[in-house]
């Protein structure tokens, strides 16, 4: 085999376990949706309990992500990448392990830290969230590496993996809860890729980020992130790019289940917006080329608004073909936003590195921590459609931003990407 052959393989190799790895991610995310009622009346949390015990899966993918921003250039991000597979195996077994507290029926927990089992559901979704936040640190700025040339491109194929576990996640999910299987052995499906995967970056050596590669300095990194204005605008809209896409995607299965009638069906939602996500960004991950990204955001910002506010126009007992309308013009609104979003980051700030990157990656995540007990309060109080119709409206600022942020591009020639 030809040298630039072994080089294929290899970067293949490598390539294909990250895809791995964000599709155990992203059924993390799946199978945590499904299981969020079973969990509730086993623990006796309410709606918005439940929101809180989700929060520091978010808040411990946030501080992952950011710490590997650093880690990936000191550490390395073979290490790094095998200790996520690791955490993911850790926090379900915490999750499984924690006891059940003894109340009456209908009584609720006083607190989220009142019971050990509570206590330790929080650790393990903890655990769990520092894993996800540990793979999204390591494989965008790997997939960056690997294909200087092609990143948007590359990004959104590696990207179209976290809509395809929440489809093969939720399916199971389904699977399962129409043959009655409890909700412990659904999570500790997730225990299936983790291992696949750890074993795959164990066997292959990894290249250095592009970063170090590339003989730029840490002080470089971080004056080639902070110096550029640019950079703070995709940082605070990240934050509601990621409200948008993924705060409802949480929710989906528990809303779409009451308002169209179909309970446990909610979920059949979700893996069909992930089904459209996967096919979009997989077979058309190149649109981001041939079009402005700027643009590529516009019409996602604006898709993304109409859909959400019609799913949250819904009346309980919607019929389901006007659910998954409403829920077709959502699912392509979203499909770019993240990795359209990665691959401006890594295009315009080339310096930045892994920094910058994982930066804007965390600030998604920590929007989500934000906005899962905020969207939770409004399906307790105010119903289902009012959790969904909230959202909608954070696309209106998107709109405003990048439209101004495309005009801003124009009148310097248009969108070009940038080189160290």
């Amino acid at each position: 085999m030809s040298d630039q052959n072994n080089v294929h393989a290899h970067r293949t190799w490598l390539f294909i376990a990250s895809c791995i790895s964000l599709l155990t991610t992203s059924m993390v995310f799946a199978i945590r949706g499904d299981i969020s009622g079973a969990l509730s009346a086993d623990f006796h949390l309410s709606a918005e309990q439940m929101g809180l015990i989700w929060g520091p899966a978010f808040w411990g993918f946030t501080l992952a992500i950011f710490a590997c921003g650093v880690l990936v250039d000191v550490v390395g991000m073979k290490v790094m990448h095998a200790i996520s597979s690791i955490g993911y195996l850790v926090g379900i077994g915490l999750v499984l392990a924690a006891p059940k507290p003894e109340l009456a029926d209908g009584a609720i927990v006083e607190g989220i830290f009142a019971t050990s089992g509570t206590t330790m559901l929080y650790i393990g979704f903890l655990v769990m969230g520092l894993s996800q936040g540990i793979v999204e640190g390591v494989i965008n700025p790997l997939a960056a590496t690997i294909y200087p040339d092609k990143k948007g491109k590359m990004l959104n194929i590696l990207h179209a993996w976290w809509p395809a576990g929440m489809i093969i996640g939720g399916l199971l999910a389904f699977a399962m809860s129409k043959g009655g299987v409890s909700w412990q052995v659904k999570i500790s499906t997730i225990c299936i890729p983790a291992i696949i995967y750890l074993v795959m970056c164990l066997m292959r050596k990894y290249p250095q980020t592009e970063r170090v590669a590339g003989g730029v300095s840490f002080g470089d990194m971080v004056a080639g992130t902070f110096t550029k204005p640019l950079f703070f605008v995709i940082f605070a809209l990240m934050w509601l790019t990621a409200a948008v896409e993924l705060g409802p995607d949480q929710w989906f299965p528990a809303v779409m289940g009451e308002l169209t009638g179909m309970n446990e069906g909610g979920i059949l939602f979700l893996c069909y917006t992930a089904g459209l996500m996967f096919i979009l960004r997989f077979f058309f991950g190149g649109v981001v080329h041939k079009f402005s990204p700027i643009l590529v955001l516009i019409v996602c910002s604006v898709l993304t608004g109409i859909g959400l506010f019609w799913l949250g126009s819904l009346k309980e007992g919607s019929p389901a073909a006007i659910a998954f309308a409403a829920a077709t013009v959502f699912g392509i609104g979203k499909t770019y936003f993240w990795p359209t979003m990665l691959g401006v980051v890594s295009e315009r700030f080339p310096k930045g590195g892994a920094l910058a990157m994982n930066l804007v990656g965390g600030a998604g995540m920590l929007s989500i921590a934000v906005v899962l007990p905020i969207m939770g309060g409004a399906f307790d109080q105010l119903g289902p459609g009012a959790a969904l119709k909230t959202v909608s409206y954070l696309t209106v600022i998107l709109i405003v931003a990048f439209a101004v942020m495309h005009l801003g591009f124009q009148k310097k020639g248009g969108y070009k990407a940038e080189e160290i």
